[in-house]
């Protein structure tokens, strides 16, 4: 691929990421959003329809996910780096929307901060923000 061409996908690809946190208010369903800016230690846990809250977050993770797999396989143009990625995001996704709805079902004030950190690893795109660096350092290493 043309490095022109590269760098014009990945800062559309970076584009989009940051589209998806720009209109997070219009594109999903998430009453903490609003709750987390505010002063959440010391209030209650939002109203909140369950299903849907599980729906759009679990579609917004799948969306960060997949851009996120697409600026690692331009990166690096291994499928290998691709496939383990995809187990990665899977577990990940696994653990931590159980971990996300625990947290939903049973929201309880002293644990308000340990939800809200767990929370951005399924709504931000951290885990590409571990994986590119660990990536880039094994292939520096070979």
């Amino acid at each position: 691929m043309h490095k022109a061409i590269k760098y014009v996908l990945l800062f559309t690809l970076f584009l989009l990421l940051i589209l998806i946190r720009a209109f997070e208010n219009d594109l999903f369903y998430d009453p903490y959003i609003t709750f987390f800016k505010n002063d959440y230690l010391y209030m209650d846990s939002p109203r909140r329809e369950i299903a849907k809250l599980i729906g759009f977050t679990t579609l917004r993770y799948v969306l960060n996910s997949g851009i996120s797999l697409v600026i690692l396989y331009v990166f690096f143009k291994d499928k290998s780096i691709i496939k383990f990625s995809m187990i990665v995001y899977v577990t990940a996704f696994v653990i931590l929307i159980t971990l996300y709805l625990y947290f939903v079902i049973n929201a309880k004030q002293e644990d308000y901060y340990l939800f809200f950190n767990m929370r951005r690893f399924l709504i931000q795109p951290i885990i590409l923000i571990l994986l590119l660096p660990a990536f880039y350092y094994q292939r520096l290493k070979r």
